[in-house]
């Protein structure tokens, strides 16, 4: 089944991973494996609430065209997973592709278990068959911790030897990272805690709101340097953070130390949390999970996944992030004309403005003249989203502002579909945002005299 249905609801992205219908959160498992790019995601096949949690899964040849496969990890009755298949990553494992995940029992405590399922048949490209197996491979944290939050475990390699990562919260209120040597996957050993918040750059980049970091990621970069992606949980969903710095063996091959140089927001928006990454020879890709500003059951679907971004390091240590180059396979045959005044935008559409000064570009209207517009400055280094008629509550009201490095020209680019707004502010910071659209606003664009914009349609891409 293609994404690129026509939604029923015009809130309901075309172009993005969703379900056909009801609960999504948390991207798991990105994962390439004989041609084609798999994802998977928190997934409650009854119901557009967080509950009765289970895997979905998609896969693509391209990025561009998604299709829909059977859920991948459901609860086993009497098992390690009984409440919930909860987050986790896919990897190779001597050939056979290989979930690893929290499972949380009947007596779930607030502590989850490390789970393994593996693909039933590894020479199915498309993976539609997992066999879980029946007991976890770590039970619980490890003692002497006091770790009250125990969950998301991310599998990786460095120097040929394969760790992991588990996200923590202590009783104390510090997050934390876990370390795991797990060579062997069925047989993990504590390795210590890589990093927790009261690490100087942590500490500057994140304060000491976060009681737990969830969804711990980490990738290297083309230049030799890691990033640690964390998922910031004050006892609810937060948002997301980013640290780079070096991965260094110890004296030991047992011993890997993160040494964080810098920090700051993955995601400026308020609509993005527990990202995953994929590792790949020559880049990293994330996902992110974009969840509703709706009343539950508002829809019959509830949750996005944002578009692939790759990302990397600028030589300040900032984060570099980009657009997957494949999403041009979207794109209409022309680029839309942008005329004078005001001109249409379609429902879904891929959008690149630049200003030398500053300039306020307009991109919906409602029927009392309110406009959505994002406003930049190159001077100051500024973008601003003003979304003021669009609110969530008084506390949610006021405009979103992105700071980058002052420059002679700012360039943003605007990839909207359906309720879904991501602005990538050049290749320094991104801001995911959900819109809901009334009966009565008007899709527009408006732009001042001496703004270069250009701006393609996003259609359903031909095969080939």
């Amino acid at each position: 089944m293609s994404l690129a249905a026509p939604p029923q609801d015009p809130h309901a992205p075309r172009f993005r991973v969703r379900p056909p219908a009801n609960w999504m959160n948390d991207p798991n498992g990105p994962f390439h494996w004989r041609g084609r790019y798999h994802l998977f995601y928190q997934h409650n096949p009854d119901a557009p609430v967080h509950a009765n949690v289970h895997w979905g899964h998609v896969s693509s040849p391209d990025l561009a065209r998604w299709e829909h496969h059977p859920i991948a990890l459901t609860p086993t009755p009497g098992g390690p997973d009984e409440a919930g298949c909860w987050s986790g990553c896919v990897v190779d494992d001597g050939g056979v592709p290989t979930a690893v995940y929290t499972g949380v029992d009947r007596d779930h405590s607030g502590l989850g278990t490390i789970c393994l399922a593996r693909a039933a048949d590894p020479d199915d490209p498309a993976l539609t068959g997992w066999t879980p197996l029946p007991t976890p491979v770590v039970t619980g944290p490890p003692e002497g911790l006091d770790v009250v939050m125990f969950r998301d475990p991310f599998v990786f390699r460095h120097d040929g030897r394969r760790w992991a990562l588990v996200g923590a919260g202590h009783a104390d209120g510090t997050p934390s990272v876990l370390l795991y040597d797990c060579d062997d996957l069925t047989d993990w050993r504590f390795a210590g805690v890589l990093l927790d918040g009261r690490d100087p750059a942590a500490a500057a980049a994140f304060g000491d709101r976060a009681t737990g970091w969830e969804c711990p990621q980490l990738y290297a970069t083309r230049g030799g340097e890691w990033v640690l992606v964390v998922s910031l949980w004050d006892g609810h969903p937060w948002t997301t953070g980013y640290l780079t710095g070096r991965l260094d063996t110890g004296r030991a091959p047992t011993d890997l130390r993160f040494s964080a140089r810098a920090g700051g927001l993955l995601d400026h928006g308020r609509d993005f949390y527990a990202p995953a990454v994929l590792q790949e020879p020559d880049r990293a890709l994330l996902w992110g999970w974009s969840w509703e500003a709706r009343e539950p059951g508002e829809a019959d679907w509830a949750g996005v996944l944002t578009a692939p971004r790759v990302v990397d390091v600028h030589p300040d240590g900032a984060l570099r992030v980009t657009p997957a180059p494949e999403l041009h396979r979207l794109h209409a045959a022309e680029p839309f004309v942008v005329a004078p005044g005001r001109s249409a935008l379609p429902a879904a559409y891929d959008l690149t403005v630049s200003a030398r000064g500053h300039a306020t570009v307009s991109l919906l209207r409602s029927s009392s003249g309110a406009e959505l517009t994002v406003g930049l400055d190159p001077a100051r280094g500024t973008v601003t989203l003003d979304r003021g008629d669009w609110p969530r509550g008084e506390a949610e009201a006021a405009p979103v502002v992105v700071r980058v490095p002052p420059r002679e020209e700012l360039t943003v680019r605007v990839l909207a579909d359906g309720s879904l707004y991501e602005l990538f502010v050049g290749d320094r910071a991104v801001v995911t945002e959900r819109v809901y659209h009334r009966p009565d606003d008007v899709r527009e664009l408006r732009v001042p005299s001496g703004t270069a914009v250009t701006g393609w349609e996003l259609v359903p891409p031909t095969r080939g």
